[in-house]
C-alpha cells in the first residue's frame, strides 16, 4: 500500500503525464517485464512459461511505444541481478527464463511494424554515423542510428532537444518523488539478501535503478527520462515505511521542515499578490525564455511575480496542502499509517492545485480559441509560422493541414527530405507570394513574429482574425 501511495501521489508522475509522451506507459511495460523476470527466476514459480509470455509481450509492446530501451532496461537489470545472485552462469536459471520464448513473443508483436516501416521508407539499410541537413537514408537508419545510437552519443540531427546536467539529473529524482523521497534515507537499512522473496524484489529494484540512471549518465537526458525508476524507488520507499525505525522518524522530521518552509513561502507569495487586481490573462504577465524551452520544465522560468496574481486559488490550495501536511507530520509522528494517509491526501490537494494552475496557463499554452476562430472564418489556405508544434493544437482542433513558414526543423525535418514528401515548407519569398495572391490565406504566428510579418507583407495587408495569449491568426483579406 505504501509503495502504491508513493507512486500515485509523487510530484513527478503528475508533472510528466500532463504532456503527450509515452513514457508513463513505457514505464509500465518495463515494470511488468522486470517483475516477470524476477518471477521466472523464482524456483517455486509453478507456471514459468506464463511469465515468459508476459515478459515477451511487455518488451514487444514497449518496443512499439519507445524503442529499444523497453528491452535494454529489463534485460540489463535482469542480467545485473543474476550476476549479483550468482545465477548468470547457471543453466538451471536460464532454463527457467524460457528466454527464447520471450523474445519470439516480443518479435511477433514488434517486428511486423518495424519491417513494414523499413520497406515503405527505403533505402532499406544504411550504416552511416553522420547526420546532417538534407540527408535522407530511410527509416532503418533514422530509427536505429539517428534516434537510438546518435541520440545516445548526443550526435543526433536535428538537435531539437537539450540535456540536463548529470548531477542535476540524478538529484532531481528527489524532487520527482517528493514528498516520499525523504524516506530514501531509510532504504540502506533494509535487507537485500536474496534469501526471501521481499529481499529478492528489493535487490532487483536496486539493479533496476542503477541500470537506468547509469545508462542516462552517459547519454543525453531530459528531466523525465528517469521515469522508469519511479516504481523501483517507490517499492524501496514503501518497504522502508513498512519496516519503520529511526531513519523513518528522521525522514519525517526533515519532511516537516520542508513542508513548513513551503507553506510559509507560498503563504508569503499569496499575501504579496492578494490585493493585486487581475487584468487580462496570464500570458501578459509571463516572461519569454526560448533558450530553455528544449527542456521539459523550461517554461517554469517564464514565471514572474505578476503571474502569481492569476494563481491565487492554486496558491491558496497549495499553501493549505503543505500547512496540513506539516500539522499531520507533527501531530501523528508516532502513528505511521495515519501520517502516511494524511500525506497522500495533502499531495492530492496539491496536485489539484497544480491542475488548476495549468488551466490558468491555457491562454498561454493553448490555442483552442484560434482554432474556433479559424473554423468560423471563410475558407482559405492555412499557414503556420515556425515548427509544426508551435500551433499543433490548432491543426488538431480545426482538423486542418497547413503550410509551414520557416518551419523546416525538429521532428519533421528528416522526413521532409524523403522522395515524394509533401512540399509543405515555405520561406519568406513564398509567403509574400501567397499573401499577395487573390485567394484567401490565414497565418498563425507568435506575437514576437509580427514585426517580421509586417516588414514582409505590410501592415495594411495584415487583418487580425483572433488574438489569444500573444498569438495571432491573421488573414490577407478583410473579413466580410
Amino acid at each position: 500500500m505504501y509503495s502504491g501511495l508513493a507512486l500515485a501521489t509523487c510530484a513527478g508522475l503528475f508533472l510528466f503525464t500532463r504532456i503527450l509522451i509515452p513514457d508513463a506507459i513505457v514505464t509500465l511495460t518495463i515494470t511488468v517485464a522486470i517483475w516477470a523476470w524476477l518471477r521466472l527466476l523464482d524456483p517455486d514459480e509453478p507456471d514459468s512459461r506464463r511469465w515468459s509470455l508476459v515478459l515477451g509481450a511487455s518488451m514487444g509492446l514497449g518496443l512499439l511505444l519507445k524503442g529499444l530501451i523497453a528491452v535494454v532496461f529489463p534485460v540489463l537489470a535482469g542480467l545485473a541481478y543474476m550476476a549479483i545472485t550468482r545465477q548468470l552462469f547457471s543453466l538451471v536459471s536460464w532454463k527457467r527464463l524460457h528466454i527464447i520464448l520471450a523474445f519470439v513473443v516480443a518479435l511477433v508483436i514488434a517486428l511486423p511494424w518495424h519491417v513494414l516501416a523499413t520497406v515503405r521508407n527505403p533505402p532499406y539499410f544504411a550504416f552511416s554515423l553522420h547526420a546532417g541537413p538534407g540527408e535522407y537514408r530511410g527509416f532503418f537508419w533514422f530509427y536505429f542510428f539517428n534516434e537510438h545510437l546518435l541520440r545516445f552519443l548526443n550526435l543526433r540531427y536535428p538537435r531539437d532537444y537539450n540535456t540536463v546536467p548529470r548531477v542535476l539529473f540524478w538529484a532531481l529524482n528527489l524532487v520527482w518523488l517528493f514528498p516520499w523521497s525523504v524516506y530514501l534515507l531509510a532504504t540502506p537499512t533494509l535487507s537485500y539478501t536474496p534469501a526471501t522473496r521481499s529481499g529478492c524484489a528489493r535487490l532487483m529494484a536496486v539493479c533496476w535503478i542503477a541500470v537506468v540512471l547509469i545508462f542516462f549518465t552517459f547519454s543525453t537526458t531530459q528531466e523525465y527520462y528517469s521515469m522508469p525508476v519511479y516504481p523501483a524507488l517507490a517499492l524501496l520507499i514503501g518497504s522502508a515505511l513498512a519496516a519503520g525505525g529511526r531513519w523513518i522518524r528522521i525522514g519525517s522530521r526533515v519532511l516537516l521542515a520542508i513542508t513548513t518552509v513551503l507553506f510559509v513561502a507560498l503563504a508569503a507569495v499569496l499575501a504579496m499578490v492578494w490585493r493585486t487586481p487581475v487584468v487580462g490573462d496570464i500570458s501578459q504577465a509571463l516572461s519569454q525564455n526560448p533558450e530553455v524551452y528544449t527542456l521539459s520544465m523550461g517554461h517554469i522560468f517564464d514565471l514572474t511575480q505578476g503571474a502569481f496574481t492569476f494563481l491565487k486559488l492554486p496558491l491558496a490550495l497549495a499553501a493549505a496542502a503543505f500547512g496540513s501536511a506539516s500539522l499531520a507530520l507533527w501531530l501523528w509522528s508516532s502513528d505511521l499509517r495515519r501520517m502516511v494517509l494524511a500525506l497522500a491526501v495533502c499531495m492530492i490537494v496539491f496536485l489539484q492545485a497544480a491542475r488548476i494552475a495549468l488551466v490558468e496557463f491555457d491562454p498561454y499554452l493553448g490555442s483552442y480559441p484560434l482554432a474556433v476562430a479559424l473554423h468560423q472564418s471563410p475558407p482559405g489556405e492555412l499557414i503556420g509560422a515556425n515548427e509544426y508544434y508551435a500551433f499543433s493544437s490548432v491543426y488538431f482542433y480545426a482538423n486542418r493541414s497547413s503550410l509551414l513558414w520557416n518551419g523546416r526543423g525538429a521532428n519533421l525535418e528528416y522526413g521532409s527530405y524523403a522522395p515524394g514528401a509533401p512540399q509543405v515548407f515555405i520561406d519568406d519569398a513564398r509567403l509574400v507570394e501567397l499573401w499577395s495572391s487573390p485567394s484567401r490565406h490565414y497565418l498563425l504566428t507568435y506575437g514576437s513574429e509580427m514585426p517580421h510579418v509586417e516588414r514582409l507583407v505590410g501592415r495594411a495587408n495584415m487583418h487580425v482574425v483572433k488574438e489569444n495569449g500573444g498569438n495571432f491568426l491573421l488573414t490577407n483579406q478583410p473579413l466580410p
